[in-house]
């Protein structure tokens, strides 16, 4: 009877990384440092091992808006992966981040010859194109309190599979109301009410309870 093979153990991607040889930089980033700005070379991908990081495009006219917060085990930057030459946003750290610097050529390099690290790059894609798409529906039928409820769960981890944040990252007002396209007084409106509701809690922190699901669920 031959002996029973030993399960594989799961891909480390963090481990991966730090193994890599080549073609990687690890930096760490204070609060409000940009990791690179709209227009900049586009020629690494970066990842996100601790820390949050906002992703913003400033408009030809001056207008500036938010496309996503980002947190740790994140990709981003991977535009220059499909040909894109320039930056088409801002990253800046909202809170201390440690992250990693893929360069291009390394990356396609470890897209072939990785297939671990291919399936677990093409999974971030996939879930990518896949909050893309739940956020345009948002924005379209929504209303903005709804938007702000569902942000805040978001960034709380709300239905993912490890166990939520209760106290999310410190992000101010005007940042919540770039992502949902509404003004701070109106976050700072429904913040209040959210809080008197005892759907969120201010202590250092915002504290997330469940039950404001039930903004986002309210017809």
């Amino acid at each position: 009877m031959s002996p029973r093979r030993k399960p594989k153990p799961p891909f480390n991607l963090k481990l991966f990384l730090a193994k890599a040889n080549g073609g990687r930089t690890n930096a760490e980033y204070r609060t409000g440092q940009s990791i690179f700005v709209q227009g900049d070379p586009a020629d690494a991908i970066f990842y996100l091992r601790e820390g949050r990081v906002k992703l913003t495009v400033v408009s030809k006219q001056g207008k500036e808006a938010v496309v996503a917060i980002l947190k740790d085990g994140d990709f981003f930057g991977e535009g220059c992966l499909a040909g894109q030459q320039l930056r088409m946003a801002t990253a800046i750290a909202l809170a201390e981040c440690s992250v990693v610097k893929l360069e291009k050529v390394a990356v396609v390099q470890l897209l072939h010859k990785e297939p671990a690290f291919a399936e677990v790059f093409m999974a971030h894609l996939l879930s990518r194109n896949i909050k893309i798409e739940e956020d345009l529906v948002d924005q379209l039928f929504n209303s903005s309190e709804k938007r702000l409820a569902r942000v805040l769960l978001l960034l709380a981890n709300f239905g993912k599979e490890s166990e939520p944040d209760l106290i999310i990252p410190k992000i101010s007002q005007e940042t919540l109301a770039e992502i949902i396209g509404t003004t701070r007084s109106r976050v700072n409106f429904f913040m209040n009410r959210f809080r008197k509701l005892g759907f969120i809690e201010y202590n250092g922190g915002v504290k997330i309870h469940s039950s404001l699901l039930n903004v986002v669920l309210h017809d």
